[in-house]
C-alpha cells in the first residue's frame, strides 16, 4: 500500500534511522513493508477481567500476521471498579477514561499505526478506547477478553453483587459471617469482567451493538476457546477493514449510536453506560439528549432480566441463548433498530443478523412477552435535575416508583456508608450523598456500597438513594445518579436540607425537591464559592477540565 500512514516512519533513505530501530525490534523487511497494526492491550495483574489478555493480544496479532500484517503490541492503564469502591481510589476511575483515550491517541500517532484492534475489558477502558477509536478514525475492531463465569454456591449461580449485597446482610444481623465467607470464596471462579449486567459487560454488549466489535463480542465467556478464535478474527478483520478503507466513522453513525441506546434498554443495562455512550456520540460528532433517551425507552420493550436483578440471568446464559445478535434480530423484526448500518465485519447489520436466532425465549423474551413493554432505563428531569438524572427503573420495586420523603444528606460516600451500617435511616428517607459528581468528587465515585447495604438490609424498596455521583452497574433499587448539574456547580443538590420533601416520579420522568421557590433562592445565594477537593495531581487538573454528566463528563473543548 503506497499510502500507508506508516510509511512516515519507514519509506525513503531519510527513514533509514528509523527502520534501524524496527530492526531492533527484530522486524524482518517483509514485516517492515507491511502495514503496521497497533494492538492496544490493557493487560494489567490487577483486574480480573484484565489478567487474560495476554492470550487474547497473542491471539490477535496471529490474526492480523495471517491476513499480512505486522502487529504491534502497546499497553494503556486500567483500574478495577470492584477494587477501587468505597475508599479514594474510586475518585480515579471515570477520570481514567480520558488518559486512555488520550494515552491510545499518543501512540497511535507517534507511531504513524496503520489500523488499530483494541483489547479492553473492563468499565472505563472500553469506552477510553472507543472514544480513541473514534478520534483516530484509523480502520480499528474492538475485542473484549470476555465475561467471567458465575459462581456456583449450594446449587445457585452467585456474583459479585451477591457478595456486595451480602455485606449488608451481615450487618442487619441476618447472615452469620461464615457464610459471607463461603460466598466470598464462590463468587468469582476465575478471570473476565464480572458475571452480571454490569457496566463491563453492558458496554462489551454495546460496542457489539453499534458495530464496532464482531458477533459474540460481548458475551462468548472469557474461558471459552470461542473467545481466543474470535479475537484472532479480529486481527484478520482489522486488515480486511484497512484494504477497504472503513473507518470507525463509518461505523459510529447517528443510527448506530441510537442502536446501542436501544440494545441497553431492552437489556436493562448499567446506569453508566449513558454516560459512556453520550462521551462517545460526543467523539464521534453524533449529537444525542438525555430527552432522547426517554423516547428510546419508552417504545423498546426490556427483553431480558440479567443480574444484579433477583435471580436474573448471567452473561453465560444470554451467550447460549444467542447473544447480542439474537437480541438485536428480535428487535430487528420489530422495527426498533436500523440494519442498514455497517459494522466492522464489513457487512451491514442487517446481514450479520440474518442466521441469528434466539434459542431461550426464558431468557430473551419475545417481543410480545417482555419484562416490560419499556426499556430498563429512565432519564428524570425536574428542579432537583433540570440536566437530568438516570435511574435504572427496571430494578426499582413497584411502591418506590412514586415516592415522597424527607431528605437524609451526606457531604460523602464515606459518611453516608457509616450511616447506613449503623441503620441511621427510617423507611421512606431519600438519602442524599453530594459533592460526588465529576467536579465535586472529583471523580464521579461510584456508590455500589451504600446501594447494596441497603439491599442487603431489605430496604431498597422502602429507601431512596440520591447522588449527584455513579452506581454500579450492579446496583439495584431505587438509586438516582448523575444528578446534574452537580453540587459543585451550584446545582440545588447543594442546597438540600435534611427533612427537605423530595418527590421521585418515575412514570412522569420527574425528581424534585419541594421548596419553595424563594427559599431554594435565598439557599443558593447563600452558596459560598466552590473550592476543589483535591489541590494536587491528575484530579486537580481533571476537576479544573471535566464537564457534566448530563454531557457525559466529557472534558472541556
Amino acid at each position: 500500500m503506497s499510502d500507508m500512514r506508516s510509511n512516515a516512519v519507514k519509506q525513503g533513505i531519510e527513514r533509514a534511522p528509523h527502520r534501524s530501530l524496527l530492526r531492533a525490534l527484530g522486524c524482518t523487511d517483509r514485516e517492515i513493508e507491511q502495514p503496521f497494526v497497533g494492538v492496544i492491550n490493557s493487560y494489567n495483574e490487577a483486574i480480573p477481567g484484565h489478567v487474560g489478555l495476554r492470550q487474547i493480544a497473542e491471539a490477535v496479532k496471529a490474526g492480523v500476521r495471517s491476513a499480512g500484517g505486522t502487529p504491534f503490541e502497546c499497553n494503556t492503564i486500567g483500574v478495577c471498579d470492584g477494587l477501587a469502591m468505597n475508599h479514594q481510589g474510586m475518585k480515579f476511575s471515570l477520570a481514567s477514561r480520558e488518559l486512555i483515550a488520550d494515552s491510545v491517541e499518543i501512540v497511535a500517532q507517534a507511531h504513524a499505526f496503520d489500523a488499530l484492534v483494541l483489547i479492553p475489558n473492563c468499565d472505563k477502558i472500553i469506552p477510553g478506547m472507543l472514544m480513541a477509536a473514534a478520534r483516530l478514525n484509523l480502520p480499528a475492531v474492538v475485542v473484549s477478553g470476555g465475561p467471567m463465569l458465575a459462581g456456583r454456591l449450594d446449587g445457585r449461580a452467585v456474583d459479585l453483587a451477591d457478595v456486595f449485597m451480602a455485606v449488608g446482610a451481615v450487618a442487619r444481623g441476618e447472615m452469620p459471617e461464615s457464610e459471607l465467607d463461603r460466598l466470598e470464596r464462590a463468587a468469582c471462579p476465575g478471570c473476565g469482567s464480572c458475571a452480571g449486567m454490569f457496566t463491563a459487560n453492558t458496554m462489551n454488549c454495546l460496542t457489539e451493538a453499534m458495530g464496532m466489535g464482531l458477533p459474540g463480542n460481548g458475551t462468548i465467556p472469557a474461558a471459552d476457546a470461542g473467545r481466543i478464535a474470535l479475537a484472532k478474527e479480529a486481527g484478520m478483520q482489522v486488515m480486511e477493514l484497512l484494504a477497504r478503507e472503513v473507518r470507525p466513522l463509518d461505523i459510529l453513525t447517528p443510527a448506530a449510536v441510537r442502536n446501542a441506546f436501544i440494545v441497553d434498554m431492552a437489556l436493562g443495562g448499567s446506569t453508566n453506560s449513558v454516560l459512556h455512550l453520550l462521551a462517545l456520540a460526543h467523539e464521534a460528532g453524533v449529537e444525542i439528549s438525555l430527552h432522547e433517551l426517554n423516547d428510546i425507552s419508552g417504545r423498546t420493550p426490556h427483553l431480558c432480566r440479567m443480574s444484579p436483578a433477583a435471580g436474573g440471568d448471567h452473561l453465560e446464559d444470554l451467550d447460549r441463548a444467542g447473544g447480542i445478535p439474537a437480541v438485536m434480530q428480535r428487535l430487528l423484526e420489530g422495527g426498533l433498530v436500523e440494519g442498514e448500518v455497517l459494522t466492522v465485519t464489513g457487512r451491514t447489520l442487517a446481514e450479520d443478523l440474518a442466521s441469528s436466532q434466539v434459542r431461550d425465549d426464558a431468557v430473551i423474551r419475545p417481543l410480545d412477552a417482555p419484562y416490560s413493554p419499556t426499556g430498563g432505563l429512565a432519564i428524570l428531569f425536574g428542579n432537583l435535575a433540570p440536566d437530568g438524572a438516570v435511574i435504572k427503573q427496571a430494578l426499582v420495586a413497584p411502591e418506590m416508583w412514586q415516592h415522597t420523603g424527607p431528605a437524609r444528606v451526606f457531604e460523602s460516600e464515606e459518611a453516608a456508608t457509616a450511616a447506613i451500617m449503623a441503620a441511621e435511616f427510617e423507611e421512606g428517607d431519600v438519602l442524599v450523598i453530594r459533592y460526588e459528581g465529576p467536579k465535586g468528587g472529583p471523580g464521579m465515585r461510584e456508590m455500589l456500597t451504600p446501594t447494596s447495604l441497603l439491599s442487603g438490609m431489605g430496604v431498597d424498596d422502602k429507601v431512596a438513594l440520591l447522588t449527584d455521583g455513579r452506581f454500579s452497574g450492579a446496583t439495584r433499587g431505587a438509586a438516582i445518579g448523575h444528578i446534574s448539574p452537580e453540587a459543585a456547580e451550584q446545582g440545588l443538590l447543594a442546597v438540600v436540607q435534611d427533612g427537605d420533601p423530595i418527590r421521585i416520579d418515575i412514570p412522569n420522568l420527574s425528581l424534585r425537591l419541594e421548596v419553595a421557590e424563594g427559599e431554594i433562592e435565598r439557599r443558593l445565594a447563600q452558596l459560598p464559592p466552590w473550592e476543589p477537593a483535591v489541590k494536587t495531581g491528575y484530579l486537580r487538573r481533571y476537576a479544573q477540565m471535566v464537564t457534566s454528566a448530563g454531557t457525559g463528563a466529557v472534558f472541556r473543548e
